[in-house]
């Protein structure tokens, strides 16, 4: 129980997600508007929606059978880590996955193939997984910020043109950002979006 937070942030989808959503949040200019409580609750149950076949499996597969008492505790962690890794090693980088195999003075790979390397540790490919998770949600908030940095720099440019300099630009493009936002339908692309890049 001790642990389970670390793995709920660190070996499913949501490590992503808050990120993401939280870089939409800064792109749009909005500092406290959603609120953190429902930037975390909605990437969680984001989450839950992209790692439901995962936890289905992980259930099927190792938690009813122990429960029951067709295998033991220890065969029951071994096979409830099986779907876990799974859906990390699909998630991983190939250079992520090798940086740390090299850490673990292993032998690295050319490609990821999810089978052969399921024995591998979680040692290795938990970190390996938060580090490609971290990349892809970076990449992701940059392609965030583009069209709203754009709208910034026309309302900037605009103003300073008109001779409003002493007037915030910002001020002036929330109002154009927040109806861009709307008008694109932007939350159900965001998590559209979000949902597929698992995929």
């Amino acid at each position: 129980i001790a642990i389970a937070p670390s793995m709920l942030l660190l070996m499913t989808s949501f490590t992503r997600i808050v990120i993401v959503l939280s870089f939409l949040r800064n792109a749009i200019g909005l500092q406290t508007t959603p609120p953190n409580q429902v930037i975390i609750g909605l990437a969680l149950f984001l989450s839950f929606f992209v790692m439901y076949p995962t936890m289905q499996k992980m259930n099927t597969e190792a938690i009813q059978p122990y429960e029951n008492g067709q295998i033991t505790q220890q065969e029951c962690i071994t096979k409830v880590q099986v779907p876990l890794k799974e859906f990390m090693l699909k998630q991983t980088k190939t250079e992520d996955l090798n940086m740390f195999l090299s850490l673990d003075k292993q032998q690295e790979i050319k490609e990821i193939d999810t089978q052969k390397l399921l024995s591998l540790g979680l040692h290795v490919i938990v970190p390996a997984f938060v580090t490609s998770e971290l990349k892809r949600a970076f990449m992701i908030g940059f392609l965030l910020f583009l069209p709203f940095m754009v709208i910034d720099m026309i309302v900037a440019s605009t103003l300073m043109s008109m001779g409003m300099v002493m007037l915030p630009p910002s001020m002036i493009s929330l109002p154009f950002k927040l109806m861009l936002f709307v008008v694109v339908d932007g939350w159900s692309l965001v998590m559209g979006m979000l949902i597929k890049s698992f995929q």
